[in-house]
């Protein structure tokens, strides 16, 4: 199927290195990860789509095919081990093969930990942000080797520093952040790289789910959304970065400005991450 006549992820660009590529994306089916899927569909790939919504990964399906790539709809819950391998085994049995690896699927909190009622919502975000992660990586990273391909963590600024309010969430992305660091060492002569993406904050569903002190989605987002980058800016930013294999993205000045204040001033950056969370921008 001929792609559509709008084609950001390549018009006025050579072609990319990953068109053709078997992409495994998680966390597809709302914010960064459904911006980053029509993002990269132009470039005719081959997209393996989850999420735990089958109605919304469907809907997504048919927009990134009407682009130009090929899809595969597998719905999971990255928290189960069982379903983790059954993804994997769905994109080979499929494909044959598989070059990237997105780890986007993720949750967060909203609350003061002398406020959280419900303790198990860390043990939630920990499995969801970095156990998910962790295993789905471990499982794919056979195939990735064959094919010498790239591992990619969608983390936050929250994995750099300390964030209020969102203990349990910046616990959860510091672990990620830990392990793909040492992971990136660990495949050194293999052909298989890292990236890991920093985003700030973006304008996501995820906000709404956010879990709040009750340990129930407040079902309202808490952000400023006209005043925080959306999705597809994201995803603009974050398709580069991982066709050339950077170590690293940040996508705000904030962050990348933030991330060196703290070796000199951290007490400063202590103050901008409260008034990050006190302005919800």
């Amino acid at each position: 199927m001929a792609p559509v006549d709008s084609e950001p992820a390549t018009r006025g660009r050579l072609a990319s290195p990953l068109s053709g590529h078997v992409v495994l994306l998680t966390g597809a089916s709302e914010g960064i990860g459904r911006a980053l899927a029509i993002e990269l569909a132009p470039q005719r790939l081959s997209l393996v789509l989850t999420a735990r919504n089958r109605e919304r990964l469907e809907e997504l399906a048919r927009e990134c095919e009407a682009r130009g790539s090929t899809t595969l709809v597998v719905p999971a819950d990255l928290t189960d081990m069982a379903q983790c391998q059954a993804l994997v085994d769905a994109a080979l049995g499929r494909f044959g093969r598989l070059d990237v690896l997105i780890n986007n699927a993720g949750a967060t909190m909203w609350s003061r930990l002398d406020a959280l009622a419900d303790l198990t919502a860390l043990d939630r975000l920990m499995r969801i942000n970095y156990l998910g992660a962790a295993h789905l990586t471990a499982l794919a990273l056979p195939s990735l080797k064959r094919t010498q391909g790239r591992v990619v963590a969608i983390a936050s600024l929250a994995g750099f520093t300390g964030v209020p309010e969102r203990t349990g969430y910046a616990a959860s992305k510091h672990a990620m952040v830990g392990f793909f660091e040492s992971l990136r060492v660990e495949l050194q002569g293999t052909g298989v790289t890292v990236t890991i993406i920093a985003p700030d904050f973006v304008r996501s569903e995820i906000h709404k789910r956010a879990i709040g002190p009750d340990g129930r989605a407040l079902g309202r987002s808490p952000m400023q959304h006209d005043r925080i980058m959306g999705a597809e800016q994201c995803a603009r930013l974050i398709v580069p970065a991982i066709e050339q294999r950077k170590r690293l993205l940040i996508t705000s000045t904030r962050g990348k400005l933030g991330r060196w204040l703290k070796l000199i001033a951290p007490r400063l950056v202590d103050r901008i991450a409260a008034a990050a969370i006190r302005d919800r921008r």
